[in-house]
């Protein structure tokens, strides 16, 4: 056992040498060791200290915690079905030993009674910080349950692991499932030249003749906007939307049967509904305030929303005359692009080759350096393909963190996009380094040519990287308050900050460059990018709130045990309607494949509003960048001070007032969507 890459796990991490084989004996030797830890903190004799108590709670499921992790992310980016199966083992066993945690009763009174020492008295306030957050986890959590509801919740949490396990690996087996074959070039007509060499070259890949077209995100999405035949675009709308529907890989009963969990876990932790419970100790506080934010939001954008729906429904008329069709949703991206390009002369498509990602990644970690005081560089390590690229973050010659940066899509990897943090070590001070990645979807290189982006890809590249950064750049010496380890709907701040530099020509100026020429952004072309910035920006706004909304009426006003999986679908497809560009057909199904909220036991679950939440608290704090110079090294260091290093080191909103001097404003979220009255 002493050769499982598992047990041990350096700062390098083998991820070669990582087997299915070694995923189950390592997760149940790690669960033992933590036991043991866990044992030791109950029965400490003589008096309690932080070291015995509050920090040896800490580190008990450190190691269980990193492999868990990186068992996860290989299975989420270089799954096989043996790593699958051995996962779903696993997974689990590690959950029932966290759930066990806050249930444990000896735990909670070694807890209860080193709050009373007079050295919990004397903590600094981030470690008092700690103890009150542990304490109120204990009891958010069950601490003061009886036997029988302690032994139910850990029952609970463990289905929840594996229901939301089944769901993601449903998603990611239908979508890699799917392909178009098309043989007909006359078929392509509307396609851009780069987009139908990548469907070509997926083709070849597959040692098939003609264009390949997948549900992955960047053929999806060129479809969807370029191509001139109605009835592909329908094909692949339908085949996107009713993912998990049906057969072996259904999802409409496991989202039935997590609701019902997640409901019952809520009550008997003495919450009215799951968004009370997740949202106890987020920046919202319970359901309601969520649910009030997301309507006012609402009301405020509706208006201009049905005023971009008749205006895209004229444009069509317009082209096509009196008798054109109504605007389907396999129609929305397509005829809006038209209606982009004909009001403000652009074209996504002129905007690429000034985005080949190798210059976008060298801009990406330019400006970090210019911002924060940091050098990005390659620095050699394993990997899990050979594509991935790794880096270090540096500060006065000493390696800061390091980091994974994963691309492109692939058949063992799942859609989308997301940071992880595999290792936290600390402050400066403290254990050393931290160790992060961050993953993509973006379009791959063609041919001879790069990868080159479209400008949404290139600010998802500055998202993610804007949560590495927070992992990175965290100085709290407590890892469970350290990094991202914050409110949901604080955590996306740091991630959605970044995006606004891919709209400012100055840092622009720092990556954006023709890849064959080196020539910048021509000033009228960028001029054209600014203009489509609040294009259709009601229609993007609703499409968020939608989601938030299904979200939390599901876990709120749903009634998980008195309805039919027909009648949960049409409730998520009724509210989601209110916020559609166009009617959606009957089996639109895109709620079983909506993995931010069903694809792990919380997850984003209740907590979809964070991301508009968090909109207005990054577009409020980039008003200080704009205000003092958009690439101030002095407001980039206080937003590091105040808000990256800080990780949950104080109250959210207080780290949000030490920047800005003030609470957040919605003003500024509205004034850059162009919805301002």
């Amino acid at each position: 056992m002493a050769s499982n890459p598992l047990l041990r796990i350096p700062f390098d991490v083998p991820f070669e040498s990582i087997r299915a084989e070694h995923v189950e004996p390592a997760i149940d030797q790690l669960i033992a060791e933590a036991r043991a830890q866990l044992d030791a903190i109950v029965s400490v004799e003589g008096p309690r200290t932080y070291a015995n108590t509050l920090g040896a709670l800490e580190d008990a499921t450190d190691a269980l915690g990193v492999a868990v992790t990186i068992v996860a992310h290989l299975e989420s980016v270089a799954t096989t079905t043996e790593l699958r199966e051995a996962y779903n083992q696993a997974r689990p066993k590690a959950s029932e030993l966290w759930s066990s945690i806050p249930l444990d009763s000896g735990l909670y009174a070694a807890l209860e009674a080193y709050s009373k020492t007079d050295d919990a008295r004397a903590l600094d306030p981030v470690r008092a910080r700690l103890l009150k957050k542990t304490l109120d986890e204990f009891r958010r959590h069950g601490a003061q349950l009886g036997a029988a509801d302690k032994a139910r919740l850990q029952e609970i949490d463990v289905e929840l692991t594996r229901k939301t396990t089944s769901f993601a690996q449903n998603v990611l087996d239908e979508t890699n499932d799917y392909e178009l074959i098309l043989t007909d070039e006359a078929q392509l007509a509307g396609l851009p030249e780069s987009e139908r060499e990548a469907a070509l070259e997926s083709a070849r890949a597959k040692n098939k003749k003609g264009w390949r077209f997948t549900l992955h995100a960047p053929s999806f999405v060129a479809v969807m906007t370029y191509l001139d035949d109605a009835g592909i675009r329908e094909a692949m709308w339908r085949a996107y939307n009713t993912r998990a529907t049906r057969g072996m890989r259904d999802n409409r009963e496991l989202i039935l049967e997590v609701l019902k969990l997640r409901r019952e876990k809520a009550r008997l932790l003495g919450y009215a509904d799951f968004a009370d419970l997740v949202l106890a100790d987020r920046m919202a506080k319970d359901g309601k305030t969520a649910s009030d934010f997301v309507d006012d939001l609402r009301a405020r954008t509706v208006a201009a929303f049905e005023e971009e729906k008749r205006e895209l429904q004229a444009f069509r008329d317009e082209l096509e005359g009196e008798d054109a069709a109504p605007i389907r949703p396999w129609d929305v991206g397509y005829y809006s692009e038209k209606l982009r390009k004909a009001r403000f002369d652009f074209d996504e498509e002129e905007m690429k080759p000034y985005f080949p990602v190798d210059s976008v990644l060298k801009g990406l970690f330019s400006l970090a350096s210019t911002l924060y005081g940091i050098e990005v560089r390659e620095r050699p390590a394993q990997a899990w393909d050979e594509n991935v690229r790794t880096y270090g973050i540096y500060e006065g010659g000493v390696l800061r963190s390091a980091f994974y940066v994963d691309l492109y899509p692939r058949e063992n990897k799942r859609d989308g996009a997301w940071m992880n943090g595999l290792i936290y070590g600390g402050s400066l001070e403290g254990n050393g380094p931290h160790l992060g990645l961050f993953v993509a979807n973006v379009t791959p290189p063609v041919g001879n040519k790069p990868a080159l982006l479209r400008h949404r890809e290139v600010e998802t590249l500055f998202h993610e990287f804007g949560h590495l950064l927070h992992h990175a750049l965290s100085d709290v010496p407590i890892k469970s308050l350290g990094g991202t380890n914050v409110a949901w709907d604080f955590v996306e701040l740091p991630s959605q900050i970044m995006e606004n530099f891919c709209w400012e020509r100055v840092s622009l100026d720092l990556f954006a460059a023709h890849w064959e020429t080196g020539e910048k952004i021509p000033d009228a072309l960028f001029q054209k990018l600014l203009r489509t910035r609040t294009f259709r920006a009601a229609n993007a706004q609703m499409r968020q709130l939608g989601f938030a909304s299904v979200d939390l009426r599901m876990h709120r006003e749903l009634d998980p045990d008195a309805v039919s999986v027909e009648e949960m679908m049409q409730f998520a497809r009724d509210i989601l309607q209110e916020h559609g560009p166009a009617d959606y057909p009957s089996d639109y199904g895109m709620i079983c494949g909506f993995s931010h909220l069903f694809a792990s036991p919380t997850g984003y679950a209740a907590a979809y509003y964070s991301y508009k939440w968090a909109e207005v608290l990054d577009a409020d704090a980039f008003t200080r960048f704009k205000a003092d110079g958009v690439l101030s090294a002095q407001v980039g260091d206080e937003f590091r001070r105040r808000v990256l290093a800080r990780g949950d080191a104080d109250d959210p909103a207080q780290l949000f007032r030490d920047f800005m001097g003030r609470d957040p404003k919605l003003d500024a979220l509205l004034e850059r969507c162009g919805l301002a009255a």
